[in-house]
């Protein structure tokens, strides 16, 4: 039996590993999946920046039209070419729906990790995807840091335990989350997240108007020394009202 030449090797390799193949972001085993000639290309109806890729008059896999723009009918695809574009497009794909989960909020980087995790690709597509988004601006832990300070902030204030918990399950690093808590002013916070509720505890007396405000903030992260600031200050402008 003659040996095998380096050609037939690498094929051969190539073949051993096509039982799992990385397809459309997520693993799957390929049945009877082998080389072949380019016989079509075509767009796909549902998504035109898509193309099919026809082998021997059957539909193999689909990429997207910047790399299918570099094929033509009558080319021979290898197992180890189908794999590697296969590849490809599954970083494609992984790369838009981050896209298209970032369209509804800035993502911390462990989450966006937590989400490529989540859809069972392999870990090298998972990095390539990272280091993508991250080389392009869409992942910056610090810019995201102070987005979320300052969300809070506006709409829904929180003290800052509550606001260190939150960034730290979003799998933040320590000092950055320090670095942004640092410009908050809590007794402000504690203020103003109190006083847009002060109308339904007008009416209250005093004990209970310190309970109610004082469980209030208290839920929200506030310390107890500034929730006692806050709820006499708060009394005061209740008490000048009546």
């Amino acid at each position: 039996m003659r040996p095998l030449s380096p050609v037939e090797r690498a094929e051969k390799i190539a073949v051993a590993k096509r039982p799992q193949l990385f397809f459309c972001g997520s693993w799957r085993r390929d049945e009877g999946f082998m080389a072949g000639t380019i016989t079509k290309l075509a767009f796909q109806k549902r998504h035109r920046q898509r193309v099919s890729v026809y082998l021997d008059g059957r539909y193999a896999f689909g990429l997207p039209d910047i790399e299918a723009a570099k094929l033509k009918p009558g080319q021979f695809l290898s197992d180890a070419e189908i794999a590697r574009l296969r590849e490809l497009d599954a970083r494609q794909q992984a790369y838009e729906r981050v896209l298209r989960l970032l369209a509804h909020r800035p993502r911390s980087e462990a989450e966006v990790r937590r989400y490529l995790e989540g859809k069972d690709m392999s870990p090298d597509t998972v990095e390539q995807v990272l280091e993508r988004l991250r080389r392009e601006g869409y992942l910056d832990d610090a810019a995201f840091v102070r987005f979320w300070v300052e969300n809070r902030e506006r709409f829904r204030p929180r003290g800052p335990w509550a606001l260190r918990q939150e960034l730290q399950r979003k799998g933040v690093a320590q000092p950055l989350i320090e670095e942004a808590l640092a410009g908050v002013d809590s007794e402000e916070s504690a203020y103003r997240a109190a006083r847009r509720r002060l109308r339904q505890w007008s009416g209250l007396a005093y004990e209970d108007f310190r309970r109610a405000v004082g469980s209030y903030l208290a839920r929200r992260g506030f310390d107890y020394d500034l929730i006692s600031d806050v709820v006499e200050q708060l009394w005061k402008e209740v008490d000048r009202e009546k």
